[in-house]
């Protein structure tokens, strides 16, 4: 591995069997327990704990399985400090039971040693197709495989798994995990359609009905970002998007590009327009390239929607950030980015970068949508759905769910919509089945 390659290793190592079981050991055991209150999707973190405290590593992993599909990814990326982790009383003390590390450990541990795997019933429910093979869609085919549904994924990409595989950085969430956690959605039954676009060459929702699917679920997440077409100097070479930095510095470090297509040469000075995870993500990425990072955000740090260990690590790393700051105009030579016109609360300043990410925010792409009747939208381009059945849209039989319908969100937000429109997608199929049994 080169140099550069092994900055992108995992920041924070995992518990050991011996730090794991002793950490589960401070669990208070409460009687109304906060950690489960905080958590979007309820594990029962209590019970969990409890089994792994005793060494009971597949009573943990089946207590976890109730509630999650992507436990060892969810361990890693999910903001703990906001959910469960926050809410445990010990954190009054300043140190709360780490939550993620020991769900972390469960899930590794249930992939290393292979454990049995639960009893699936017969796929004889129904049939259902998925679009996208993000967080959502992996959840939703999760759940109804081990309802027994018959569950298909049909994936744009050649590789499966969305923002998990392309849009988080190595070094938060290694390949490799979401790979495994991946091959545990499949071996409950799931089958994926790779480098298949629906709402291209002639795969449709009409098509995939007329296939004989009895429902079918939109998890397509946010995959067209925002852009600042309308500052003057946007369309400037150096002015990027950094979901395309993360794209492309996660396929480098698989091997699949060179470094040369990798848009950040080392000592450049980059700045990041944004205040997410997503520009977290960017400019630590950035650092890790060899570049001088700053990230321009427009409100103060308080305001900020990254989760502050995230912001503290970027600090610890090297990232400078500029707070109540905007940019007005990108500023170029021979069409080539050049400076910045920032707006700051000193006034307008000129600031020589070489390159701009942009971390503003992201929206559905219509591909799906223009190519089906029936679908509403709003103004925005998120799909409408109901509550009844929860998560259909305004087409009978088609589920939405995640980011696509709720605004981009974290991934276990987006587990969660995905969890409710799974229940909703199996009371339609069994609705509908029911009907046609007695010929209504």
């Amino acid at each position: 591995m080169d140099k550069e390659n092994s900055k992108f290793q995992v920041v924070h190592e995992g518990f050991t069997a011996k730090e794991a079981i002793n950490e589960a050991k401070r669990c208070l055991h409460c009687k109304v327990p906060q950690c489960r209150k905080g958590c979007p999707i309820e594990n029962n973190i209590p019970e969990f704990v409890a089994a792994l405290s005793k060494g009971n590593m597949g009573e943990a992993m089946a207590v976890i399985n109730e509630r999650s599909n992507l436990p060892a990814i969810c361990g890693r990326v999910c903001p703990h400090e906001k959910q469960c982790q926050g809410s445990c009383v010990l954190g009054k003390k300043g140190e709360p039971i780490q939550i993620g590390k020991l769900e972390q450990f469960v899930a590794d541990f249930d992939t290393d040693m292979e454990l049995i795997r639960e009893r699936l019933p017969q796929k004889t429910r129904g049939l259902v197709a998925i679009i996208g093979s993000g967080p959502a869609g992996l959840t939703v085919a999760g759940d109804l495989a081990r309802q027994g549904f018959k569950v298909d994924i049909f994936e744009a990409q050649g590789e499966p798994g969305g923002v998990l595989m392309y849009g988080i950085p190595e070094y938060r969430l290694p390949k490799a995990i979401v790979r495994k956690e991946i091959e545990k959605i499949a071996a409950l039954g799931v089958d994926f359609h790779l480098n298949t676009t629906v709402g291209r060459n002639g795969v449709t929702i009409d098509s995939l009905f007329a296939e004989g699917f009895d429902a079918i679920f939109i998890g397509t997440g946010t995959s067209v970002p925002q852009n600042m077409d309308s500052t003057p100097g946007a369309s400037l070479r150096g002015v990027n998007q950094a979901t395309y930095l993360l794209h492309q510095v996660n396929v480098y470090n698989e091997g699949v590009i060179s470094r040369e297509m990798v848009p950040i040469d080392k000592g450049e000075r980059v700045a990041v327009i944004g205040g997410g995870n997503v520009a977290m993500d960017a400019a630590r990425t950035a650092i890790r390239l060899g570049a001088d990072v700053t990230v321009i955000y427009r409100r103060t740090q308080e305001e900020m929607p990254a989760i502050q260990s995230e912001y503290d690590e970027a600090v610890a790393e090297g990232v400078k950030f500029w707070w109540n700051t905007s940019c007005t105009e990108f500023i170029g030579e021979h069409g080539r980015l050049k400076q910045l016109r920032i707006q700051t609360p000193d006034g307008e300043k000129l600031e020589d970068f070489s390159r701009v990410f942009l971390a503003i925010g992201s929206r559905p792409a219509n591909r799906i949508v223009s190519t089906t009747e029936g679908i509403e939208v709003d103004e925005k381009g998120y799909v409408k759905v109901v509550d009844r059945p929860m998560g259909m849209t305004t087409r009978r039989g088609v589920f939405a769910g995640g980011d696509v319908v709720h605004r981009p969100q974290t991934v276990v937000l987006a587990m969660k919509a995905a969890k409710e429109v799974a229940q909703g997608i199996a009371q339609y199929v069994d609705a509908v089945k029911l009907l046609q049994s007695i010929g209504a």
